[in-house]
């Protein structure tokens, strides 16, 4: 389908968050993360916040048939999506800060680009490393800081600009963890005192400024924020406003890092 039609016929959050985003920006740190908790043959797996499952499905394919997969997310659309992709996986809702299992249930715990969100942060690592065995491996990515991450930067502008600081601060949240120093003490308030995080490089790539803006608002924190006549007001300007983040295809590339903090429980 073209990407017109895809925008027409994928009307909910969760599936234009599927459609859009996993494959954009989601689907390339799946490796490294499952890289960074260990995750292997036979074992017991946990992915929280796992959104519509793009992490938790390479978290299956290593495991494999002798293993588990278990993909957690408090939002029932998103796991709705979840079972349609992969309905062989064990999908559960649930807050991450009360995760339902037993403590000491799983060699890897995983979590990608939803700690953000977590209304209780300090909690929710607890609970990761609550219900992870001893010798089990924990790996949590977060984006990088906004001034590092250029093209949301500029979104963030534009939208409060248009709209005011409570629109922006929408697209601000999803880097509210890019300091590492508060990155760290997330973790050693929640009793993890051996987290190491390294920083990586990764990029964002949409076919286009309207399929980039339509993935931001359509399938993300703004999906409710903003009328029909604002979104129109949004992709007008966008057009104008982010020409600089157009490659000579045609397409839009964006720098997006991100730090993934790993842990082993003692």
């Amino acid at each position: 389908m073209t990407e017109g039609v895809n925008q027409q016929k994928i009307q909910s959050g969760p599936e234009v968050y599927e459609a859009f985003f996993v494959p954009a920006i989601f689907q390339a740190w799946t490796r490294r993360v499952a890289d960074a908790a260990m995750v292997s043959s036979g074992q017991n797996a946990l992915d929280v916040g796992c959104g519509t499952g793009v992490l938790t499905r390479e978290v299956a394919h290593r495991v494999g048939d002798s293993g588990s997969a278990v993909g957690l997310d408090i939002n029932v659309g998103m796991l709705d999506v979840a079972k349609r992709k992969v309905p062989t996986i064990k999908w559960r809702q649930g807050q991450a800060e009360k995760l339902p299992f037993e403590s000491d249930s799983f060699d890897a715990v995983v979590c990608q680009f939803g700690l953000m969100f977590f209304e209780d942060q300090q909690a929710a690592i607890a609970e990761m490393l609550r219900v992870l065995k001893p010798g089990g491996h924990m790996a949590i990515a977060v984006w990088d800081c906004l001034e590092n991450t250029p093209g949301y930067a500029a979104v963030s502008e534009l939208l409060e600009t248009l709209f005011g600081d409570e629109t922006a601060e929408a697209i601000r949240a999803p880097f509210g963890l890019g300091d590492k120093q508060v990155l760290r003490s997330r973790f050693t308030d929640a009793g993890v005192e051996n987290v190491q995080i390294e920083t990586h490089e990764g990029s964002a790539c949409f076919p286009s400024i309207q399929s980039w803006m339509h993935t931001e608002i359509k399938g993300w924190v703004l999906a409710d924020q903003l009328d029909d006549a604002q979104y129109q007001q949004l992709l007008q300007a966008a057009e104008t406003e982010l020409q600089t983040f157009i490659t000579p295809d045609g397409t839009v590339a964006l720098r997006s890092p991100a730090h993934i903090a790993t842990a082993t429980k003692g």
